[in-house]
């Protein structure tokens, strides 16, 4: 069980770091990522992002503990925009 809300953590944070790459992509607003800071390779960053969170899950068996895995997801999540919404990867902005 453990293994299972660990990596379905991880899932949740590695999904939901990618909605704001993505989300910047198609409005054409830059954002730092790996793949650059415009908006084509934010795109393509979050893209990436969603299309490969399921992949996390074939490593447990959700079927097994969803309850556990949709919490544990859902916290990742959680923890991920908290931090996009606070300091963030790059510190926080001077307004």
């Amino acid at each position: 069980m453990i293994n299972t809300i660990i990596v379905s953590f991880l899932a949740g944070v590695w999904f939901g770091n990618g909605i704001p790459h993505f989300v910047r992509g198609i409005t054409k607003r830059t954002y730092t990522s790996a793949l650059g800071s415009t908006p084509i390779p934010n795109l393509i960053a979050g893209w990436l992002a969603i299309a490969t969170t399921p992949l996390f899950l074939l490593l447990v068996d959700p079927a097994r503990y969803p309850a556990a895995c949709w919490i544990a997801t859902m916290l990742g999540m959680l923890a991920i925009g908290l931090f996009h919404a606070g300091p963030g990867a790059f510190g926080k902005k001077a307004h």
